[in-house]
Order: C-alpha cells, then structure tokens, then sequence
C-alpha cells in the first residue's frame, strides 16, 4: 500500500523530465505511487514516461490528448481515486524538483499536527541547488495561512503541498482554465480548516530563462479574474470576510495590472471586472478614496473626473 500518490502532469519538457523524476524517485520516503501523466507530449517525453515505468514498480503512465495542465492533474487524481490505496495526494511540475525529505518532512506535519495539508516554501532558481534551510512547523487556521501576508506566494500554489487525498473526493481543477490553482486550492484549504506550514523551501520552482522576458498577455490571462470571482462569491456565502477582502483586493490591482496589458478589443471585459471589484470594495470600505482613484478612472474611462469623485463618494457611503 502506497501513502502518497505524486502526480506530475507532463507536456514539452524532455530537457527538465529526468530531474525532476529522479528527484521523485530518491526521497528518502519510498512509499509512493508516481503516477507521469504525459498530456499529449510531441516530444520524446512519452517514451521516457515508458522507460522510467518499465525501471521503477512504483511509476505509472497515463497518455492522453492534450487538455491541459487542469485535464492532466484531474487524470492523475482519478487513477489515485481508482487504483491506489494511498492516503495523500502531491502535485509536482514536470520542470520543477524536490529536496530530497519534501515527502517525508510533509507527511510527518500532517501526521503530528492532525491537518489535513501541509506545505512548504520553494525557491525560485535557473538551475541552483536548493538551500539548506531550517524545518520548524506551526499550524494555522486557514484564514491565516491563506490570507496571512507573510505566507503569500506559497499558498495557492498547488505543488508545494501535501494534501489528504480526501479532500478531492469531489473536487476537481477547472478543465481549459491557466491559473488553475487560484480556483482550486483555496476551496482545499477551506475544507481542510487548517494548515500545517514550514517557512523551509523544499520545493525548487524553475524559472526558465527562456520564458522570463517572453511571456506576453494573452486572453487566458483573464481566467485569473474569473478565478477571484469565484473566491469572492465563496467567501460570501461562507461569510468570510477576510477571504472576501483579499479576492477583492486581488481583483482590483489585477483588473487594473491586466487593463495596461491587454489587447484593446478585451479591455471591456476586465473594466467590467475591475468595476465588480471596485464595487465590492466600496460596499468593505476598503480603500481611502484618495489611494484608488487611480481605479475608478481606470474603470470609468470615458467619465469626467466628477463623476468618478461622485461615484466613488457613492460607494464609500454604502459601505
């Protein structure tokens, strides 16, 4: 019996796959299934998937069309859900690595602390070595962890975690969205209720060097607007507040960030966001009107200043 199930979803990635692999494959906590979703690949990963499966008992391969990093994590979740009687579930990137304890550190957090999560930090790197960092763990609420300022960046990521494969007994990620995980992981968190959490990066994250300055906006960008939406209408019918005030905040900055970004013929589109956001967040009381003034006229473009003072001034009394 297997207690963990590592899905690693795999498409382009044939320089990165076998470091990634074979730091799957020396944790020092051997008790795992691996399972290599190659997600329509066009390249030689398939039959690398094939040849590490054929060394390893503990590696399974899934082919599939291409559907997306989503599809590919939802095909490793089913074959878990199917065919393994392990206990947790861990994402990791086919281009990323793990320090060698990340599954035995993890499953000792959430074994001690009773969480049905636990997480780590990660490191961001072209290629270097991960740090030797200290291991101290606390457990938070999931209003702190997830909304607390001094984890953010780690906590809707969905790889630098391990989950109690329970969780997704009815949860799934959002097939044909990028951002995924900003739909996903805080409802797993949520559930979870609380969150065993090290500061100690065990996750390598790699940047490559050849999409850093390349990456440009594209419409699927706007999947992540889509993804605070949701957030926001969760934390209502939660009553969660803090929840609410960060996906508003979120929604606000990256409508606003996305505006400068985007093609003409989608700013409409996400000015309709941006004005859901800054609506929400006239209703909290969020922002001294003074500091986001920059929103509103950003929101209401072809309005003169009187009205964007008058509006916002409207929304400030409701709230």
């Amino acid at each position: 019996m297997a207690e963990i199930t590592v899905i690693v979803p795999v498409y382009k990635v044939e320089q990165y796959l076998d470091r990634c692999v074979d730091s799957i494959r020396n944790q020092s906590f051997g008790d795992f299934d691996l399972v290599l979703v190659d997600d329509g690949s066009p390249d030689n990963c398939p039959r690398m998937c094939d040849a590490y499966a054929a060394g390893d008992q503990r590696i399974h391969v899934i082919h599939q069309q291409n559907g997306g990093l989503s599809a590919a994590r939802n095909a490793g979740i089913d074959w878990a859900m199917a065919n393994s009687d392990s206990r947790y579930l861990s994402f990791v990137d086919s281009d990323d690595w793990l320090h060698p304890s990340f599954l035995s550190i993890l499953l000792d957090a959430v074994k001690t602390s009773g969480c049905s999560i636990s997480a780590c930090g990660f490191f961001k790197t072209m290629g270097e070595p991960l740090p030797e960092d200290g291991c101290s763990f606390q457990v938070l609420h999931a209003d702190d962890y997830y909304c607390g300022e001094c984890h953010g960046g780690q906590t809707a990521t969905a790889w630098n975690k391990l989950y109690q494969k329970s969780l997704f007994k009815t949860l799934r990620y959002p097939n044909g969205k990028i951002h995924e995980d900003e739909f996903t992981t805080y409802r797993l968190v949520y559930a979870a209720g609380k969150a065993a959490v090290t500061e100690a990066r065990l996750y390598a994250y790699f940047q490559n060097p050849a999409g850093i300055t390349g990456v440009r906006w594209s419409p699927g960008r706007m999947d992540k607007l889509d993804a605070f939406v949701e957030q926001m209408d969760y934390a209502r019918a939660q009553k969660n507040e803090r929840l609410l005030r960060k996906a508003v905040e979120c929604l606000v900055y990256m409508s606003y960030e996305q505006l400068e970004q985007a093609q003409p013929d989608y700013r409409r589109s996400i000015r309709r966001k941006l004005r859901l956001g800054l609506k929400a967040a006239g209703e909290l009381g969020m922002f001294p009107w003074k500091k986001c003034l920059w929103a509103y006229e950003a929101a209401y473009p072809c309005k003169p200043l009187w009205y964007v003072v008058l509006h916002l001034g409207k929304e400030k009394h409701h709230g």
